[in-house]
């Protein structure tokens, strides 16, 4: 079974009662959201492996660390998940970005994929699935579900608010990826929105309600 990270750090969980609230306009809202992003982005990269490297500082030669083993990409799901992409890239600048485009059928629920653009190594680098709301998990399991298909076998999925329905759904047909949640909610209401939640996070980040 994957794991399932709640952070609980003070900064992040501040900054979500931040986007959490109505009042809290687009601007302040995209901000705040890439912010998250990158308070996330130190757990979700914290058992990454090191390896041992001969360097030189101005004073002597020593052994100092760096990342080692696979190259990293960050995955945002279209279109909210771009705003948590510069904050990812803050922490780790050399990753390489893809894109994948879905979007829920207001009707069904189901998500309908319109776009995939993907690094070409894509299968050899350690894959950060980005969006920041995780509700019926439906979107988010068929972006993974591409992203396998596509040859991508190291995921981890990070979201800013997750609902129980939407983490059980990626544990049952994903138990392979591990989930970093900002803030785990109580429920979906019968529109499929998180309860409390924080309304739409794409028309909140570019301010299209």
């Amino acid at each position: 079974m994957s794991k399932v990270a709640v952070m609980d750090h003070p900064l992040i969980q501040h900054k979500i009662g931040l986007i959490r609230r109505k009042e809290t306009g687009s601007r302040d809202f995209r901000a705040l959201i890439g912010e998250i992003a990158m308070y996330m982005c130190y757990e979700a990269t914290r058992d990454l492996k090191l390896q041992d490297v001969e360097i030189e500082t101005p004073i002597c030669r020593t052994v100092a660390k760096e990342l080692s083993g696979k190259k990293l990409a960050v995955v945002p799901i279209l279109r909210a998940g771009i705003g948590m992409v510069d904050g990812m890239l803050a922490m780790i600048p050399a990753a390489k970005v893809g894109h994948i485009g879905l979007y829920r059928d207001p009707a069904t629920l189901k998500p309908v994929e319109y776009y995939c653009k993907l690094p070409a190594d894509i299968a050899e680098r350690e894959v950060f699935v980005v969006d920041p709301m995780l509700a019926t998990g439906g979107s988010s399991s068929a972006a993974v579900q591409m992203l396998k298909d596509k040859g991508a076998r190291h995921i981890r999925f990070m979201c800013i608010i997750a609902a129980p329905e939407g983490v059980e759904k990626m544990q049952k047909e994903h138990p392979d990826v591990d989930l970093y949640i900002g803030a785990l909610d109580d429920h979906l209401n019968d529109h499929g929105y998180i309860v409390p939640g924080l309304g739409d996070a794409g028309d909140r980040i570019f301010g299209t309600k």
